[in-house]
Formats: structure tokens, C-alpha cells, sequence
């Protein structure tokens, strides 16, 4: 798959790309939801650029619709923001851990 690169500066632009690469699969709003797991209500203030949207669900639409945003970040914040990151994954990772050994706990 190729892919286009565009300058994000707005809500608004990420919803004209979250539109744009779902009609480009041929999907109707409430199709695209459904097979997300998000409300069509909830796409179609994404699709419109609302300014205020939850971030968990905006990145599933993003993925659900196979677009993927990258952030252009200055040389001397590079480091900075690669060691931020892993370290967030990493905290995420024993979170995760922590609840599923939890489920099992509660299971048993």
C-alpha cells in the first residue's frame, strides 16, 4: 500500500482524511463505525472536525480506516521524545500485565 503524505494543522484536517479514506474503501458512515466499534455519532463529529473528540476513540478510527499520522519533531526533542515514549509503552505494558493477572485472580 502506498500512502500520501498531508500537512495536519487542524481538526478539521484530520476529518476531511478520516472521510476521505473512507470513501475511498467505499464505506458508508454507519458501515465504517460499526466495523470500528464506534458510534456513528462519534465518526460523524470526527468526519466534521469537532474540537473536542475522546483520543482513545479517535486513534481506533484511525486505525480502523488504515490512516496513520507521524509528527515532524525538532532534532533536539528527538531523543527526548524516543525515550518518553518507550518508557510510556513500558508502563502500559506492566499496567496491562497487572490487570489481566488481576482477571485471573478474580476468575479463580
Amino acid at each position: 500500500m502506498r500512502f500520501m503524505q498531508f500537512d495536519i494543522r487542524t481538526a478539521s484536517d484530520i476529518g476531511v482524511a478520516l472521510r476521505a479514506a473512507r470513501k475511498a474503501q467505499n464505506l458508508r458512515q454507519d458501515d465504517a463505525a460499526g466495523s470500528i466499534g464506534v458510534s456513528e455519532s462519534f465518526l460523524g463529529k470526527v468526519e466534521n472536525g469537532a474540537e473536542s473528540v475522546h483520543w482513545g476513540k479517535l486513534f481506533q478510527v484511525l486505525e480502523g480506516l488504515g490512516v496513520h499520522l507521524a509528527a515532524d519533531i525538532p532534532d533536539d526533542a528527538g531523543q527526548l521524545f524516543a525515550r518518553e515514549q518507550t518508557g510510556q509503552h513500558a508502563r502500559a505494558a506492566r499496567s496491562e500485565r497487572r490487570r489481566r493477572l488481576k482477571e485471573q485472580a478474580d476468575v479463580s
